[in-house]
């Protein structure tokens, strides 16, 4: 999403009572929450969490915008990543992606008609939809209607062979909140304040996790210094690692290594952020349940994981260089001469790519890559070469 902050509109945008509800129950049960759980119950609860919902919150409809709802051309580009990776487990006549994340298919869509035109290509394509939302299926499979050579279903769960896709999934997972006091490490909690809102409680770290995490990365936070600690990151990455038996996981996000995330001069207020009409916000206790949260991804983390989980680190770069590394602009100027192509569509796919690459902006997102058993000197392009 573009990361540009724009004040949130004045106008006051209710949260959702009964979400609002069953978290002031829960305090009043069990004393103050992490705040982990506090966004586990505000975008995940099955049945009124933010991402829960019927409708698919990203798009220009939605709260924020990402790379695939931006344009197709960032699908169409990604598909020469994904023609490498096909080659690289041997070229199969039936290829497998998983996507986490999949929302209505804007990434699916041209992905698969760009790789299924590709020369040398799969003839069919298996398409995983890794969703928590079960109406996310049906969105991809309607996107995909069109293609008889593709199968689109829920995700089972077991190992690939294959690509696995997570576009923008990694920073909305809950994470702990932080904060350095006098040289020892606090957790802010969630609890309820005067006035029966809620509010930040500052407490003891309620898990020895989070001083392992800074301590293994050696993080010591500065007086004062706010910062996010996604402890789920582990767990996500061995899942995603156990299903992949041979092939590529990529994992595109604005995150950083740990050492720049936690900068006291850049970050000293932690990166904790609030997405609501396309605006950026800083009150995650406003619109609960129809705000997005999210938190940049420590990708010191991600990279330990993966390689726990017996994953190899293929390469890491910026969104700018993968995608202009994969002839980006190369698939823009052929947008001129696209039969039923017009000025107009030319001028959005221009300025969506701008975005795209603006380091200001999306430009700045992390992409890292790691794999298992690939064929002997297989090259991917797009990434650094490590």
């Amino acid at each position: 999403m573009d990361l540009r902050r724009v004040p949130v509109a004045a106008q006051v945008v209710a949260s959702d009572a009964i979400l609002l509800a069953m978290i002031r129950d829960e305090i009043g049960r069990t004393g103050p929450i992490t705040f982990a759980r506090f966004m586990e119950i505000a975008l995940y609860d099955p049945a009124r969490g933010y991402y829960r919902g019927a409708v698919a919150r990203p798009g220009r409809a939605g709260d924020f915008l990402t790379a695939p709802e931006a344009s197709p051309i960032f699908g169409r580009t990604l598909a020469r990543f994904a023609r490498a990776v096909h080659e690289g487990i041997g070229a199969p006549s039936t290829f497998t992606i998983r996507e986490y994340g999949a929302g209505t298919g804007a990434l699916a869509a041209p992905l698969v008609a760009e790789l299924l035109a590709t020369e040398g290509g799969p003839t069919a394509i298996d398409y995983l939809v890794a969703e928590i939302e079960p109406a996310r299926v049906d969105a991809v499979r309607r996107a995909l209607a069109d293609r008889p050579e593709v199968t689109v279903q829920p995700d089972h769960g077991r190992a690939i062979d294959g690509l696995i896709v997570a576009n923008e999934v990694l920073d909305a997972l809950p994470t702990h909140r932080i904060v350095g006091r006098e040289g020892e490490l606090r957790e802010i909690l969630v609890g309820i304040g005067p006035g029966d809102v809620l509010a930040d409680v500052e407490s003891e770290p309620t898990t020895p996790a989070l001083g392992a995490r800074l301590a293994a990365e050696s993080v010591e936070l500065a007086d004062g210094q706010h910062g996010e600690i996604c402890l789920e990151l582990d767990s996500w990455i061995e899942r995603a690692a156990a299903g992949l038996a041979r092939g590529v996981l990529l994992v595109i996000d604005y995150g950083h290594p740990a050492a720049d995330l936690y900068d006291p001069a850049r970050r000293a207020a932690g990166t904790l952020a609030t997405y609501f009409g396309h605006r950026v916000g800083d009150d995650p206790y406003r619109a609960i349940g129809r705000q997005d949260l999210t938190a940049h991804v420590d990708m010191t983390a991600v990279e330990r994981a993966a390689v726990a989980a017996g994953l190899a680190a293929l390469g890491s770069t910026n969104q700018t260089d993968f995608l202009a590394r994969l002839g980006i602009g190369d698939l823009l100027v052929a947008e001129q001469t696209r039969p039923g192509a017009d000025l107009q569509a030319y001028l959005e796919t221009r300025s969506a790519l701008v975005r795209m690459i603006d380091p200001g902006a999306m430009g700045r997102f992390r992409v890292v890559a790691f794999g298992r058993d690939l064929e002997p000197d297989v090259l991917l392009p797009g990434l650094a070469k490590r």
